[in-house]
């Protein structure tokens, strides 16, 4: 598969393109911004397909980007409007692979691509062997081969053998408990018990009873003595996820147990040793509830030895695809049905959704996808409403099957309609607030019959993004 860097701020072009391209290429938006504080461009890619669209107020942007950059690797594809095509002539001249006319004519773009891919990649060194963190992260259950998950997969590693509290931190849905299981699975721990345990489900008044346990008698309604989690785990790993939720008063209990390592049951003054090892979670900010009195900062310290960040889904989506054909093939295993890919432009529509709910946010979306799938590929209208609306307005209904160029036309339309929805039905306001003229507008939105469309008129009209 070809992984082909957008660079745009077309987000229709991007699903237009994967649905028209095939399976054979991949393709995402270049990210905002990088670590270093510029936009990602050509990174962890084989082509750059620069779209220079003269309607669009960052295209100058975009080509002193490119004259900085045309030359080096990966090759770049300029793709230009009829009012850049000598601009983009020149990138060619000083660099850049080649160049093709927008809106672009697939087959010619598709054999383009081919060849800017082919022609870097006989230059391109051979990447080398994997890592074994990678490896052994891989395979315990954790996805992700972007730099934020490469970063969470040394820390793992680096902890799993020595006994030292780790501290998991990032917003619901991010796999923080994963995190957990790893530190405990990698670690020399791993035939040992592994103990969850979710704090903030638990009744204050409950709450040391369950983690220290309790002997007969020590309050009312108890018919027994019982071991609570920390003994329950034994030798093993004990993980407290929402931390956040513990009472200050219990919070005092659990610095002392970190302190002496030893705890003793409600109702007895025989101490037991505390052999398990201790992991935490929250996804609230522990820094401010310790400014704000409402967590001890003494306990806070204990437990932030080493720190894991979980990233939100938003964060790293150029991971989406790898966590998406995996609950692709467990759920579709689950369900008993057939469903063996993603189309790319529903693939696209799930890189551009913002993901509130992150990786558990998926993994619902990817179950709901399996089954209202009618074949054997998830579509675009397989996908929940809200996903395919969000970021390419009015996308949803017209990505039928078809042309690219057919696909192209539905979509101008679209957004032609909406402009004179939005003006109340004055199609000169709605022509000028699209910079086009009111009788391309009439053109436009006349029924095929009457005034068949011609897609060169597309140069015609502003590209909306």
């Amino acid at each position: 598969m070809t992984r082909v860097q957008l660079y745009s701020e077309d987000r229709a072009l991007q699903v237009l393109l994967s649905s028209a391209l095939g399976k054979e290429f991949q393709i995402f938006m270049v990210a905002a911004e990088s670590e270093k504080g510029h936009p990602a461009i050509g990174e962890d890619c084989d082509v750059v397909l620069l779209d220079l669209n003269s309607d669009h107020r960052a295209v100058q942007e975009r080509i002193d980007c490119a004259r900085r950059m045309v030359g080096t690797q990966p090759r770049w594809v300029v793709m230009a409007d009829d009012m850049l095509r000598l601009t983009a002539l020149e990138l060619v001249r000083q660099g850049a692979f080649g160049f093709c006319r927008r809106p672009p004519s697939i087959r010619d773009l598709r054999v383009m691509l081919r060849r800017a891919h082919g022609d870097f990649a006989i230059e391109k060194p051979l990447p080398p062997p994997l890592p074994k963190v990678e490896v052994a992260a891989a395979c315990d259950g954790m996805i992700g081969s972007s730099p934020k998950m490469l970063k969470i997969y040394q820390t793992i590693h680096s902890v799993a053998d020595i006994n030292v509290s780790v501290l998991i931190t990032g917003p619901s849905g991010t796999g923080k408990e994963l995190v957990a299981r790893a530190i405990h699975n990698l670690g020399t721990r791993s035939s040992r018990p592994f103990v969850a345990v979710a704090c903030g489900a638990i009744p204050e008044t409950l709450i040391e009873a369950e983690l220290f346990g309790h002997e007969k008698g020590a309050f009312t309604g108890t018919v027994g003595a019982r071991e609570g989690y920390f003994e329950r785990a034994g030798e093993g790993t004990i993980f407290l996820d929402e931390i956040g939720e513990l009472s200050l008063f219990t919070q005092v209990k659990l610095l002392r147990v970190l302190q002496e390592r030893q705890f003793c049951r409600l109702g007895s003054n025989k101490l037991i040793p505390l052999r398990a090892r201790l992991l935490f979670a929250t996804n609230q900010n522990l820094p401010e509830l310790v400014a704000q009195g409402k967590f001890r900062e003494d306990l806070y310290y204990r437990m932030n030895v080493v720190n894991v960040e979980t990233p939100l889904l938003q964060d790293h989506l150029e991971d989406i695809p790898q966590i998406a054909d995996h609950f692709l093939r467990q759920y579709s295993q689950i369900f008993q049905k057939p469903v063996e890919s993603i189309e790319p432009a529903a693939m696209a529509l799930l890189q551009n959704y913002s993901w509130p709910g992150n990786v558990r946010e998926l993994e619902n979306t990817v179950q709901r996808a399996i089954v209202a799938a009618a074949g054997d590929a998830i579509c675009m209208a397989d996908l929940p409403r809200n996903i395919q609306e969000e970021n390419v307005l009015g996308i949803a209904g017209s990505l039928a099957a078809g042309s690219f160029e057919q696909q192209l036309r539905d979509f101008k339309l679209n957004v032609a309609e909406k402009a004179i929805r939005e003006h109340n039905g004055n199609k000169t306001l709605a022509a000028r607030s699209l910079c086009i003229s009111r009788a391309y507008l009439h053109r436009l939105i006349r029924p095929a019959e009457d005034a068949p469309y011609e897609i060169d008129d597309a140069v015609q009209m502003a590209e909306t993004g």
